[in-house]
């Protein structure tokens, strides 16, 4: 069973669609693998053997899945802090990589759902394990 995770960007309460162009910038250096299409990519970052799949198949939103590792938490938090965006948890666990993007969120995810702060590749694996 997999855990997948989505990153996405927020702007006046709405979700926005991310720049790709940002978002490889950041990635590319550590593409392993991609579709044709590049929109699916693996990747792989860190001397952990840390590994993700990243599912570029929407305008507003990236699926990760199948990662770990620290090199590649530190990757996601660049992403994180390069899109202003943030993470979505199973369960209903926003992560942000500054507490400013908190005003930006949906009301609903700012009432409903816990968010926590986690600037770093190791905080956002805290805030994982403890969602």
């Amino acid at each position: 069973m997999s855990y997948d995770i989505f990153l996405c960007r927020f702007e006046g309460g709405e979700q926005r669609e991310l720049d790709f162009d940002v978002v490889h910038a950041i990635v590319d250096p550590y593409v392993t693998s991609s579709a044709p299409d590049r929109r699916f990519l693996q990747l792989a970052a860190g001397t952990d053997g840390g590994r993700a799949d990243l599912h570029l198949t929407s305008a507003d939103s990236i699926m990760i899945s199948h990662f770990g590792g620290d090199g590649i938490m530190n990757v996601l938090s660049e992403l994180l802090r390069g899109l202003r965006a943030v993470l979505l948890l199973p369960g209903g666990t926003v992560v942000l990589n500054d507490h400013a993007e908190l005003e930006h969120l949906a009301q609903k995810l700012k009432s409903e759902w816990s968010v926590v702060v986690a600037p770093t590749g190791g905080e956002i694996t805290e805030a994982i394990r403890a969602s």
